[in-house]
């Protein structure tokens, strides 16, 4: 029988987010300089830095019941946050 290393796969998993997350993150970021040039509330902009930050959490808090590989990536997959983050990766 296979052991799943469901930590590898939560890493995995983060780092997909991570590769997502980082170019909204640098958007964010060019928002956050101009609205600070223009003197604007920037209090919506910090949450959602703040959000996408702590995205990955979802992944490290989660409990895995999954004793497959499909079943461990379908619960992996399930928690992506496509109002965050966009579309799941294939």
């Amino acid at each position: 029988m296979i052991k799943i290393n469901v930590d590898k796969a939560k890493e995995i998993q983060k780092d997909k987010m991570r590769v997502v997350r980082k170019p909204l993150l640098e958007k964010l970021d060019v928002d956050f300089v101009r609205a600070l040039e223009l003197g604007s509330d920037v209090e919506e902009i910090k949450t959602q830095k703040q959000a996408l930050r702590d995205v990955t959490n979802l992944v490290t808090e989660v409990e895995i019941s999954g004793t497959t590989v499909d079943e461990v990536t379908s619960e992996l997959k399930a928690i992506w946050d496509e109002d965050l983050l966009g579309p799941k990766p294939q």
